[in-house]
C-alpha cells in the first residue's frame, strides 16, 4: 500500500526541514536507491560512492523530515542501522487555512451497523423490506442481514457504534455532534413510557435524554406499506453537542463531558455507545429509527467540526 504524506502552510518547521531535505542532488539519490528495499548506511554510500560518515549526515536530514526511518540492529561487531523510505507520495498545500474557518467531517451510520450489543425483549429489527429474524429473538441482532435494518429496538441494554474518525492528525477537534431519532420502547407503544437514554463516546459518559414516550398514535410519515399500525411508529430528533464548554442535548446543557476528554485523535475511530444505564429511574428501553421509518430521513449522523 502507498504511504502518503500531507504537507500544508500550517507547519512551517516541517515544510522547511522538507525543503532541506529535498535540496541536495545526494539525497534525492538515497530516496531513489531506497525505493522498494531497505538498506544498511555503508551499503548506500557504497552504492553512491560517498564517505560513510557523508551519508549518515544526508540519512540524517532525510530522517528528521520524515522521510526515511532507521532502525538499528544487531550486528556482529556492534550495531548497524537498516534504513527504509516512510512516504511513497508527498503533497504541500501552500494555501494554508484560515483560523476563522472549521472544516467539517460527517459520516452517516446505518442503524443496523452497530459492533456490539446488548438487548432484551420486546427487541428487534426491520427493514424497509420487512422483519430480520424474528422478534424478541436475541440472535438476530448478530445475522448478517442486521446490517439492512433501518429500525431497531430494544427494553433495555445498548448498541455501539463505531464511526471513522475523519479528523487530520494534524488538526484538533472542536465540536461534536451527534444526530439520531429516538423514542422508548414498549410492548406495543405507549404515549407515556418514559426512558431514560444515555450516550457514551469513546467510554466517556455524555448526558442522558429522558424520552417521554413510545409514540404510535399516528403513522410515522416515512414508515413503509410492510410497517403496520397499532406499534411504535416515530421518534423524537435527539441531538448531542460536545464541545470545550461540556455536552449539550438539543440546546440544553447536559453534562461536563468536554471534546477534549474524548481523546479524539488517539484513534482511528469513534466509539457511540447508546443505550439505557441498569440503575436508570426510567430503564424503558429504546427505538432507533433510521432511513425510511419515522419522521426524519436520516441514520445516525455524525458530525466533527475541527
Amino acid at each position: 500500500m502507498a504511504k502518503f504524506i500531507q504537507y500544508d502552510m500550517d507547519n512551517a518547521d516541517a515544510l522547511c526541514r522538507l525543503g532541506k531535505a529535498l535540496s541536495s542532488p545526494a539525497r534525492l539519490e538515497i530516496l531513489k536507491l531506497l525505493y522498494g528495499r531497505d538498506l544498511i548506511i555503508g551499503s548506500i554510500a557504497k552504492e553512491l560512492g560517498l564517505p560513510v560518515s557523508s551519508t549518515a549526515f544526508h540519512l540524517r536530514v532525510l530522517e528528521e523530515a520524515g522521510l526515511i526511518s532507521m532502525e538499528e540492529l544487531p550486528n556482529t561487531r556492534g550495531s548497524m542501522k537498516l534504513c527504509r523510505c516512510s512516504a511513497d507520495r508527498i503533497s504541500v498545500d501552500l494555501a494554508g487555512r484560515k483560523s476563522d474557518i472549521d472544516e467539517i467531517f460527517s459520516a452517516e451510520m446505518p442503524v443496523g451497523a452497530f459492533s456490539s450489543c446488548r438487548v432484551t425483549p420486546t427487541c428487534g429489527l426491520w427493514s424497509v423490506d420487512g422483519m430480520i429474524g424474528n422478534e424478541d429473538a436475541e440472535y438476530c441482532f448478530y445475522l448478517p442481514q442486521r446490517m439492512n435494518a433501518a429500525i431497531l429496538w430494544s427494553s433495555s441494554g445498548y448498541l455501539e457504534y463505531k464511526f471513522a474518525n475523519g479528523v487530520p492528525q494534524n488538526r484538533t477537534a472542536k465540536k461534536l455532534t451527534l444526530s439520531m431519532e429516538l423514542c422508548s420502547e414498549a410492548p406495543s407503544y405507549k404515549e407515556d413510557w418514559k426512558s431514560d437514554i444515555t450516550l457514551w463516546i469513546n467510554g466517556r459518559e455524555c448526558g442522558t435524554w429522558t424520552s417521554p414516550g413510545d409514540f404510535g398514535g399516528r403513522r410515522g410519515r416515512l414508515n413503509p406499506p410492510c410497517w403496520a399500525n397499532g406499534k411504535t411508529q416515530y421518534g423524537m430528533q435527539v441531538i448531542w453537542e460536545v464541545d470545550e464548554e461540556g455536552t449539550c442535548i438539543n440546546g440544553k446543557k447536559a453534562a461536563q463531558t468536554s471534546i477534549k476528554q474524548l481523546f479524539l485523535s488517539e484513534r482511528a475511530y469513534v466509539a457511540v455507545k447508546i443505550g439505557n444505564k441498569p440503575d436508570s429511574r426510567y430503564v424503558g428501553g429504546f427505538n432507533i429509527f433510521g432511513k425510511g421509518y419515522g419522521d426524519y430521513n436520516q441514520d445516525i449522523v455524525l458530525t466533527i467540526a475541527y
